[in-house]
């Protein structure tokens, strides 16, 4: 079972991304670039190698999917023009959309998406599920291809209209190819903009084109489907490590955009003149509360329960945002306010019960084999979690080890 809270916050202007943000940005006259500052500095190119966010989001600059989902949670189509599924429910028909092209001007093909497909479900968990239901993938001819199934199932438009981290990103095949433990070497993609390999410093800047060969689709924008419409020639994401600064050279008009912005930073910057504060979507971004359970000691079953019942979603949620109308608790692992809700386990994972807690402890004979919580430091928005969760923890009765580190060393580690 997870752990949830619901953070209301909201989307990226510029990005289409299944991420979440309070969004601040300066009101400029018509921008040529976007000086953007994001969660966190972007070290790991690869989308497939690696689930952090901020490596997600650069998926979503420079390449595409074959299916988006929209804002009601339908399926829609994104490179491809239309999908057939057989009588039987095993054979799935892709036809690509006119017009697709590489940001190097080589056409998108077929055996380019089932490369990356291939590569994909070797690394995301929905992915290695849907392998596991494949027969077979065929080209049958350069803008068509075939998905077939051993049985029945749906999952092949789940997982690659899958928002999220380790989104099926199409990529030419060359790269694609790249065995899935190893990073790709080449950012290349078809999508909106290009990446700018020159101007990369890892963790400090990173720099995208607009990729003028592009041909959105049709549909007015809806999450991730519909028209990726570029207005800018130019996006730039800067480091800026200190909030305050950040915060500051947003007022100053020197940066156009801030991703996340620590809750008790709101009021220095809502009501001023050129800044737009807004939440764009109720769904939130939702925060997990996870274990490793393939290792002591929450490879058993009822110290997993004692550390759930450990902490209290109120007092981690408070920690983040102190104003009640940027969060809401929320039982459901899928999300509250999606298809998928369910208040199932809520007893558990919302209220929290330390004395139940110790009860599950002193059955179980918990041994003192440390906690290790991993605590990101340059991540405002994630730090305060950690702090929380391992000080309750300890009232439980667990001994933790909070290990202190930046984020991309956390990301890395945790992949």
């Amino acid at each position: 079972m997870s752990f949830k809270c619901k953070w209301r916050a909201a989307q990226t202007l510029w990005l289409t991304t299944s991420l979440f943000a309070v969004l601040l940005t300066a009101a400029p006259a018509v921008a040529q670039t976007i000086t953007a500052v994001m969660q966190s500095g972007l070290r790991v190119m690869d989308p497939i190698m690696r689930s952090a966010a901020i490596t997600n989001i650069h998926g979503y600059m420079i390449y595409d999917t074959l299916l988006g989902t929209d804002t009601n949670y339908k399926i829609q189509p994104q490179m491809a023009e239309k999908w057939q599924v057989s009588p039987d429910g095993k054979t799935y028909t892709f036809t690509l959309r006119n017009g697709l092209k590489w940001h190097d001007g080589a056409p998108v093909k077929s055996e380019d998406c089932i490369a990356s497909i291939k590569r994909w479900g070797e690394q995301d968990l929905l992915g290695q599920v849907m392998m596991g239901l494949v027969a077979d993938m065929k080209v049958v001819d350069d803008k068509t291809f075939q998905v077939v199934l051993k049985e029945p199932s749906d999952i092949v438009l789940n997982g690659l209209a899958k928002i999220g981290t380790r989104t099926a990103f199409m990529m030419p095949k060359r790269i694609a190819e790249t065995p899935s433990a190893q990073s790709i070497k080449e950012y290349i993609g078809s999508g909106p903009f290009k990446f700018v390999a020159a101007e990369f410093k890892p963790g400090l800047k990173v720099v995208y084109e607009k990729n003028k060969d592009y041909v959105p689709r049709s549909e007015l924008p809806s999450w991730t489907a519909g028209g990726k419409v570029v207005y800018v020639d130019r996006v730039e994401c800067v480091a800026m490590p200190d909030d305050m600064t950040a915060a500051n050279a947003l007022l100053n008009h020197e940066i156009d955009y801030i991703e996340l912005v620590p809750f008790d930073l709101l009021p220095m910057l809502e009501g001023k003149k050129d800044v737009k504060v807004a939440i764009l979507d109720n769904v939130g971004l939702w925060t997990y509360y996870r274990f490793n359970f393939l290792h002591p000691p929450f490879n058993n079953k009822l110290i997993r329960q004692a550390a759930m019942y450990a902490v209290r979603q109120e007092n981690v949620l408070k920690a983040l945002a102190s104003d009640p109308k940027y969060y809401k608790t929320c039982a459901a692992v899928f999300g509250c306010g999606t298809p998928y809700a369910s208040t199932y386990g809520t007893e558990i994972v919302v209220p929290g019960n330390v004395d139940k807690a110790k009860q599950l402890l002193k059955e179980t004979k918990y041994d003192g084999t440390p906690v290790v919580i991993l605590h990101p430091t340059d991540n405002k928005q994630v730090s305060t979690q950690p702090v929380v969760i391992a000080d309750a923890l300890r009232k439980a009765g667990f001994t933790v080890d909070l290990q202190s580190m930046d984020w991309q060393t956390l990301v890395t580690r945790r992949a």
